[in-house]
């Protein structure tokens, strides 16, 4: 079937749950919290298509279910990327925008959903509408980001795509100082680089890295193997990558999350096999994990509890500096990644994830687990990341834990609105409510 069938098709099947709750049946998720099985399920597996890349137009058509990986792919054999990628290869386009995603290229770009020019959304109803900036649907245009399936599913999109040589070139500069990092990234995004991003390692160890297409390359690293992209930053200045091995440089070791399985080790390394080196196996991993409850049992035995402190936040530049201290003093996880984005105010106003027009802000990216001690409540350290996030004029994204009250969380992630557009597209609540779907896990 082609794409206007199978979307047909799709709209019976959700009529046909006659009033039930309905989720979204995916084998994989991004998403770092419980995924609970309540609802109807929907397969939508169906529409993970490339439909046309537009060398002319420089845009990419297609279904919600593609992954990144997928969708670069297709892109790159005509020369151009995904304006915005984000850094793991099982990342869905649809996920990415309903959801937040980042890159080191959001600092020219903004969020994946800031790409986007249209959009088929299937509704609670079985009823499918198309958004644009400017059509009748324009409210759920900028309604969906950070609205995680609530409100509606991403069945088709028509993204932005920019041009896209073979090579990268990286520069990584380092900083003892976190004033003069912050200053050397705000500089470099005034300049005609093509991607930035940064990891702290700790106090006086920030490496900013400057990326640059190039033609051609006098070698290119491989970071897909035996090599660890982190740990080279800051023991080369300069290096080469492929465009694509650059996209999918933290894809290898989930950043530096491989190290908690220690599969650092290059014996285990060459015994997982190239191919097992993923991002896809390592969730696979913490989802068993999860399940089985290994980790929670294996503390309560040592009398030593973790808590899992996984997350991204934006803060504007202003406040980067105050943010990085407070979390060396009350979190201590290390490595940080650094990125900067900038919301233009040609994209318009996304309401439920509301940034600055004038503003640059500073991702800052966290996963890892800390100590905790019997004293503190659940959600401790989340908890203490939301409050400075929130006084420093920061949001964070909600793929992970959230503990925020629910008058704090409407306040920050623009209630009334949110209200106003599930009276609109989801009368009957058939689908979550973002508050109990992000905070509760309901």
């Amino acid at each position: 079937m082609d794409y206007e069938d199978r979307k047909q098709c799709l709209a019976k099947h959700m009529r046909a749950a006659n009033g039930q709750a309905v989720r979204l049946a995916k084998p994989t998720s991004n998403l770092f919290r419980d995924r609970r099985g309540h609802g109807q399920a929907l397969d939508v597996s169906d529409f993970g298509h490339v439909l046309a890349v537009d060398t002319a137009a420089n845009t990419i058509e297609t279904e919600g279910m593609v992954t990144y990986e997928a969708l670069t792919d297709a892109a790159l054999a005509h020369g151009l990327m995904p304006a915005v990628v984000p850094q793991l290869k099982s990342i869905t386009i649809g996920g990415a925008v309903s959801g937040i995603g980042i890159e080191s290229s959001s600092f020219r770009y903004g969020l994946p959903h800031e790409t986007v020019q249209e959009m088929d959304v299937l509704l609670g109803n079985g009823e499918i509408v198309t958004c644009t900036p400017d059509n009748a649907h324009h409210d759920l245009f900028f309604g969906l980001a950070n609205s995680y399936g609530t409100l509606g599913y991403i069945l088709r999109l028509k993204i932005l795509a920019v041009p896209a040589k073979p090579f990268v070139r990286l520069n990584h500069v380092h900083c003892t100082d976190a004033d003069d990092f912050f200053e050397r990234l705000a500089a470099a995004c005034d300049s005609e680089v093509d991607f930035i991003d940064g990891v702290v390692f700790d106090r006086g160890r920030h490496y900013l890295t400057l990326g640059e297409f190039i033609d051609q390359a006098p070698y290119s690293s491989d970071y897909t193997y035996l090599q660890i992209y982190y740990r080279s930053i800051p023991a080369r200045a300069e290096d080469y990558l492929s465009v694509r091995d650059y996209l999918w440089r933290w894809d290898t070791d989930w950043f530096w999350c491989s190290k908690n399985l220690y599969l650092e080790s290059r014996l285990l390394r060459m015994l997982l096999g190239r191919e097992r080196l993923n991002s896809i196996t390592y969730q696979k991993v913490m989802r068993w994990n999860a399940r089985l409850g290994i980790t929670r049992r294996l503390g309560q035995l040592s009398g030593r509890q973790r808590e899992s402190v996984i997350q991204d936040v934006d803060i504007p530049i202003a406040n980067a500096g105050a943010f990085l201290d407070f979390f060396h003093r009350q979190i201590g996880i290390r490595p940080l990644w650094i990125c900067p984005v900038r919301h233009a105010a040609a994209h318009g106003d996304y309401p439920l994830f509301p940034m600055r027009t004038d503003t640059l802000y500073i991702n800052f990216g966290f996963w890892d687990s800390v100590l905790t001690t019997p004293e503190q409540a659940a959600g401790h350290f989340n908890r203490l990341i939301e409050k400075q996030v929130k006084a420093l004029g920061g949001i964070k994204s909600l793929y992970s834990q959230s503990c925020y009250p629910e008058d704090e969380f409407w306040s920050l992630y623009n209630g009334d609105h949110y209200r106003a557009l599930k009276v609109r597209y989801d009368p009957g609540d058939r689908l979550k409510d973002l508050y109990r779907k992000c905070v509760l896990h309901d």
